[in-house]
């Protein structure tokens, strides 16, 4: 039995602009699709089949997990490619799937790539029809619904190494979530890398990055209900009203010392990146993740809430080796950041926790959302002067994606929603599955600052 464990190519088109040298050059659309929490497109120099370093590319973390799971479990041929870290064409990617035939195909799939991986779906129909396609990702939160648009063999909801085995072993249909429990993650394999794309993920974000950089996970989850957070609410957990029970499991200290271990030393990582959901979540994990990293000896970052780690754990993380940290703060209107967010971060709070990271010597990242549901033209305005008043090295803005499973999108169909009391559809809501798209179309008004 054959499996592909595949991340299609996605390409949007051209645009033309000027190069450094003034003169007229052609860019490419292309999409981040699995390992991104939020799937969108970016402008690239580069055209298909053309490989170029350095265009933001996260690794596919629960299809590299669900690989080397679904290969340890059912002794099938494993194969895995991500075309989108190779760049590849769909002439390529079509020529290569005529030729292997496989058994199953396994995609990671969301809305903002979802009309674009249909069609996906209907060519590897044409071109491979003996081949059985499963569903993963986000998407899988519409249900059985899914059956109805596109040909597929199986549907698998959440993290999908033990769905998936399921699958290989004869299960057919939507597959529910099945979970790793904290002793099956430490007993796993550890995720799929390769000698051709391992160096390829890249994350410039926060500052300090040395190349090549390995993208991994202490933890899966995080218990915090933002209304617009794609994992926790539909791969680690399966909570679409915000109102459900959401957990946190973590690596353990040997499992982790181990796996990083084979990284550098295989692979000559010279630096990584913590791209958990939240790292930080309580002081005990970052003291053992620090004291991992200082045997280590190699450079890290890592994703972090601003307030849940003691502030004195900044210094430990900067002794041993973090050079700096993304922080996300949503909004820079408290009102916004508690009743339409429903993320309760003390905005102030926030500010100390950025100037203790500068104090100490990290860089600190920020990242920040604009167009909620309900948020009016002054709040974003007020976002603005917020992070300018913070010192960020630097920061990343999006449009608030909604894609399914989310609180945000069950907002958009019931109207009203019990944890988060600000958040309306009104007609000031710009409803978009593509955050850049989104933020594209709101940019011009943000420029009054």
């Amino acid at each position: 039995m054959k499996v592909l464990f595949s991340n299609p190519p996605w390409w949007d088109g051209s645009f033309q602009y000027k190069n450094a040298a003034g003169q007229d050059t052609t860019g490419y659309i292309a999409g981040v699709r699995a390992g991104s929490r939020w799937p969108f497109t970016m402008q690239i120099a580069n055209p298909p089949d053309q490989y170029g370093f350095g265009s933001y590319l996260p690794y596919p973390f629960f299809m590299g997990y669900a690989a080397t799971y679904a290969q340890k479990m059912t002794g099938a041929q494993m194969v895995f490619r991500d075309s989108i870290a190779l760049r590849e064409s769909y002439e390529r990617y079509f020529a290569f799937l005529m030729q292997e035939q496989f058994n199953f195909i396994v995609i990671e799939s969301a809305t903002p790539s979802w009309s674009h991986d249909k069609v996906i779906i209907q060519q590897i129909e044409r071109f491979s029809p003996k081949t059985k396609v499963i569903i993963t990702g986000p998407i899988a939160s519409i249900g059985k619904a899914i059956f109805d648009e596109v040909p597929i063999h199986a549907g698998v909801c959440g993290e999908y190494e033990k769905g998936v085995a399921k699958v290989l072993n004869g299960a057919t249909g939507l597959i529910d979530h099945d979970l790793l429990t904290v002793d099956e993650m430490n007993a796993s394999p550890f995720p799929y890398f390769d000698d051709v794309i391992a160096h390829r993920y890249i994350d410039m974000n926060p500052r300090g990055v040395q190349t090549p950089q390995a993208h991994v996970w202490s933890s899966r989850g995080c218990p915090y209900k933002c209304i617009f957070c794609v994992w926790p609410a539909t791969m680690t957990g399966n909570d679409p009203t915000g109102t459900g029970k959401r957990t946190v499991r973590h690596y353990s200290g040997d499992y982790m010392e181990a796996f990083l271990t084979e990284l550098v030393q295989k692979y000559g990582y010279r630096s990584i990146y913590f791209d958990d959901d939240t790292f930080n979540l309580g002081d005990k994990h970052v003291e053992k993740m620090c004291a991992i990293m200082r045997k280590l000896n190699v450079p890290w970052s890592a994703m972090c809430r601003a307030d849940t780690s003691r502030m004195e754990l900044w210094k430990e993380m900067k002794d041993s080796g973090c050079f700096g940290v993304k922080l996300g703060f949503e909004s820079g209107n408290q009102q916004v950041v508690d009743n339409i967010v429903n993320k309760h971060l003390d905005l102030e709070y926030a500010r100390k926790a950025v100037a203790e990271c500068k104090r100490v010597g990290l860089t600190v990242h920020g990242t920040f959302t604009y167009g909620l549901p309900g948020e009016t033209h002054e709040q974003m305005l007020e976002t603005r002067r917020y992070r300018d008043s913070l010192g960020l090295d630097t920061f990343q803005e999006s449009g608030t994606a909604e894609i399914e499973g989310t609180p945000l999108h069950t907002l958009s169909r019931e109207k009203a929603l019990k944890k988060y009391s600000g958040a309306q559809i009104n007609e000031e809501y710009v409803r978009e599955t593509d955050g850049r798209v989104k933020f594209d179309k709101l940019r011009a008004s943000l420029e009054e600052v």
